[in-house]
């Protein structure tokens, strides 16, 4: 069985209903593939660790890139860590707004894919965004039945990051509906 199918069986024998969409992760696996030598990867929202499966399927068998996956709540997080990952995996139980507050070397993907991060601190995680660095935000097509506050949040999400003039932006009618932004590199 493959990471990725190893992901999906953990998170189906845990009722965790909550992970990445195949058309989704086949996104992060082929943006991972193209990162530069020795990138720096962040995933925001763990989960059991199917996202990350999908970008970890992208970049082996590679062993010069570092993927941080993020997870606030830990239980969730001890069912991904207890799976077999290559050595460039590292698993934080952490807050991502205060995993974000102050910017460390920049990452080359981000994959945001929880609240923090996403809806609440966008603005710490572009801010952690290397230049050509790229964002991925997915769950961004509305889907019946969510709060209106949360619709709101989520198209505030959508308007800060097609109008950020230091990303170059698309949206995409794929999945969940998706936003993937590069961060421009600066001039000079």
């Amino acid at each position: 069985m493959n990471i990725v199918d190893s992901a999906y069986a953990r998170a189906s024998s845990h009722n965790f209903g909550q992970s990445c969409e195949p058309a989704v992760g086949q996104l992060l696996a082929t943006l991972a593939a193209g990162l530069p030598h020795n990138a720096r990867v962040l995933e925001i929202g763990t989960g059991v660790g199917v996202g990350t499966a999908w970008i970890v399927s992208g970049l082996l068998p590679r062993t010069d890139v570092s993927v941080t996956s993020l997870e606030s709540d830990e239980a969730t997080a001890a069912i991904a860590k207890g799976a077999d990952w290559p050595a460039f995996v590292e698993f934080k139980v952490n807050d991502a707004l205060d995993y974000l507050e102050t910017p460390g070397e920049g990452f080359d993907l981000i994959f945001a894919d929880a609240f923090g991060g996403k809806i609440e601190g966008l603005d710490r995680t572009l801010a952690n965004l290397n230049p050509r660095g790229t964002l991925v935000v997915d769950d961004m097509a509305p889907v019946e039945g969510w709060p209106a506050d949360f619709r709101a949040k989520q198209e505030g999400v959508r308007q800060a990051l097609l109008a950020d003039a230091g990303l170059v932006a698309v949206e995409l009618a794929h999945g969940t509906g998706v936003i993937i932004g590069v961060r421009r590199h600066p001039a000079g």
